[in-house]
Formats: structure tokens, sequence, C-alpha cells
């Protein structure tokens, strides 16, 4: 991973289209994605203020390997809204996060810190979730699109990738991807929800509900995004499963993408990101504040800080 300070070198920009070098996704520069860079720009300019505000307060001291986090992934903005910084030498941090943003990695020898976060979680397939998802909930996701019938879900193992489709089952699978059920996420006939829950040393202390168009339920693009409590979206035992599944993955921070089934009640994790890239550009930037700050506190208890 690029440690380089100069975060903006890891955009290309060619033809129209930027491309981001970790990662290869490409980006068209459309009226939306200027949108896009405008609402983050100025949640930015407030992470800024309070990096140059943390010189002058005892926050936790953080280091991260193998690479550090860029502005926006959410440990960043959070950091330094608890008033604290980012330390190369392990030996002299408060917390020590394995920071890495792949879908599959392996690992290094945790250090010897007061507290270290995600050096056991290295694994976020898709099958991987799969897996650990049926063994806490004691109920599948996974299908086998040769025996199912009706429509299935197809996606590849690379976790933030967002190229699911449906496909009609009974069919053959294709190489290197998995397949799950369907979830009828809708919320009316022209929207589906999904909840994004945060984990903060292995807790979810609230999360972010998201609303998208049914025809781009796979794509990472929100019409609406609202600051909820747990207990208002998840139902008495729920959370408890959801933390549960958490330690199974050995998630100490990232999010959950979770969905409910209207048809069975159920919920769904549907994918694990422990390099989480929050809040969504489209909450409110007030909300997106109180959302960092309320982290923040969390961040500097754990490293042992007043409050």
């Amino acid at each position: 991973m690029n440690s380089n300070t100069l975060w903006w070198t890891d955009w290309d920009y060619r033809d129209g289209v930027v491309s981001v070098r970790s990662t290869g996704q490409k980006l068209p520069v459309k009226g939306r994605f200027l949108w896009v860079c405008f609402n983050w720009f100025v949640y930015y300019l407030c992470m800024e203020a309070w990096r140059a505000a943390s010189f002058a307060r005892r926050g936790p001291r953080v280091a991260f390997t193998p690479g550090r986090p860029r502005p926006w992934y959410f440990i960043w903005p959070a950091l330094h809204a608890a008033g604290g910084r980012i330390v190369s030498d392990p030996a002299q941090a408060d917390i020590v996060v394995y920071f890495e943003d792949a879908t599959s990695a392996r690992g290094h020898d945790r250090p010897a810190a007061r507290l270290t976060l995600n050096f056991a979680c290295t694994d976020v397939t898709k099958s991987r979730v799969n897996s650990v998802f049926e063994q806490v909930f004691g109920y599948p996701l996974k299908i086998d699109p040769r025996t199912a019938d009706g429509p299935v879900v197809e996606k590849s193992e690379t976790n933030g990738a967002h190229d699911g489709r449906i496909r009609q089952a009974p069919c053959e699978p294709m190489e290197g991807c998995v397949y799950q059920r369907l979830i009828d996420n809708r919320i009316d006939a022209d929207r589906v929800e999904d909840f994004r829950c945060l984990v903060v040393g292995g807790k979810i202390p609230f999360g972010f509900l998201k609303r998208r168009p049914v025809d781009r339920r796979f794509m990472n693009f929100n019409c609406e995004v609202k600051l909820a409590e747990y207990q208002d979206w998840l139902l008495p035992g729920e959370l408890e499963q959801l933390e549960a599944f958490a330690a199974a993955m050995n998630l100490d921070w990232g999010a959950l993408d979770v969905l409910r089934d209207r048809n069975d009640g159920r919920i769904y994790v549907v994918d694990v990101n422990k390099t989480n890239i929050d809040p969504p550009i489209a909450l409110p930037l007030r909300d997106k504040l109180s959302a960092t700050r309320r982290v923040a506190r969390m961040l500097r208890q754990m490293a042992g800080k007043p409050i």
C-alpha cells in the first residue's frame, strides 16, 4: 500500500476518466462525480480543521501497518476529531491498526501495543462472509446456482467491487464468483434499503440507513442516507448477533452491510468492510460531523484518554 502522504497521487486522470491506482476503479468525470467531489471536499475541510487542532490536544497516538489510511477512510477523520495523530513507530502508539485495503491479506505479526485492531481480519471475501454468516445466524445466505430455482445474486469475491448482478437459476456458476440469495430489501416499488453498521472496538454504536433506486441496488449510489441508532432498525437480539458475527470475522474496526428481507423478516450480512469509507457522501454534513465526533469519543476511550 502506498504510504505517500500526498494522497492525491493515488489518482490518475485521462480522457475524462479518473482512475484509482490502488483498486483500478474508474470514475467518469460527469455531473454526479463533480457533485460527489464537492460534497466530500466540504467535509474534508472540516477534517483538516480537526487535524490542525489535534496538534494542541493529547489524543490517541495511532500507528498503521503495512500502510496508512487516506482521508476518505473513516478512521482518518475519526482519529483527528479525537485529537489524535498518526505515528510511524508502533512502540510509541496507543493503538496499532492493521490497515491494508485488500480483500485477502497475508497478515502481520501482532505488535506489542496497548491495543491492536484488525490484525486477525485478513479475509473478507464473499465466501468467507457467507460461511461465517451461516455459522453465527443459523440460516444461509449462500446459494448453489445449479440447484436453485429463480433469481439469485452473482458477485465477485472482491470487496467493494459493487459488481453484483441478478441471474436466473438454475445456471452454471462462473469461476471467481459467489452466489447469494436475492434479498428483497425493497421499501416500496422504487427503492431498496440497507443498514451500514459501524464496528468500533468490536461494538456497533450506530449506523447509516441507506436508500437507493431498485434498479441500482448493487451500485454505490445512495439517493438518501440517514444517521440511525441501531435500535431504530434492528430487532431485539439482532445487535448481539451482528457483534458476534464481527467477532467471528475478527473485525475490530470497519462496517457491515446488512439487508432485511421483507418476506421472512430476517437480516443478512452481505458485505464486510475492514477499511471502510464513511460517512456516506449523501449523508447531510451535520450528521457526518456528528457521526465522526461520536466515533472519535470511542477512540479516545479505547486509548484510555479522557473523553
